[in-house]
């Protein structure tokens, strides 16, 4: 791409002429709505899980509620709690919740990245030179950077962050 400058001068947009690839994880983000759900209200004191207890919780909860949601579930009492109790929430949140994890609001993004970039097909990449864009409005975890590298890296010709204009080596095949 040219311009004529004012002064008759040819500007040369190298950028565009590059031939880069740019991939913005912010378009990776899911929109819905991050929500906890904290065992620790089904406890007993805070101490134990009583099976015939949250059974009949689970039985009359309105999981409605988490419909379209991207739920974290948890426990942050310092308590024994089986892993058949997780099963269960997970049972009865997965028909509602566009995603359930266990774990923290941040490993729920990064479970959402990472279920976001398995759509990648890394040979709609082979041999190009990618740029992975580094400025975000929305939150992006370091571990969907990682992820892009590890698919990206056996097929590109050369993997690069940052903007088009100013870019971070990252990877760059060697010539045979």
């Amino acid at each position: 791409m040219e311009i004529t400058s004012p002064s008759n001068d040819i500007i040369i947009n190298r950028v565009a002429n590059s031939g880069l690839i740019t991939i913005d994880l912010e378009d990776f983000y899911h929109p819905g709505e991050r929500v906890v759900y904290d065992l620790k209200q089904n406890l007993f004191e805070e101490l134990l899980l009583r099976e015939k207890d949250f059974r009949e919780f689970l039985k009359t909860h309105d999981w409605t509620q988490y419909a379209g949601k991207n739920v974290a579930v948890t426990c942050t009492a310092d308590a024994i709690v089986p892993s058949w109790a997780y099963m269960l929430l997970a049972v009865h949140l997965a028909p509602h919740a566009h995603m359930v994890v266990f774990g923290t609001l941040d490993d729920l993004e990064d479970a959402l990245f990472r279920d976001a970039l398995a759509a990648i097909n890394p040979e709609d990449y082979r041999e190009a030179k990618v740029v992975v864009k580094g400025c975000s409005k929305y939150p992006v975890p370091l571990s969907a950077y990682v992820e892009i590298s590890r698919k990206l890296q056996p097929v590109v010709a050369s993997l690069m962050y940052g903007e088009p204009c100013s870019t971070v080596p990252i990877y760059k095949r060697k010539k045979s």
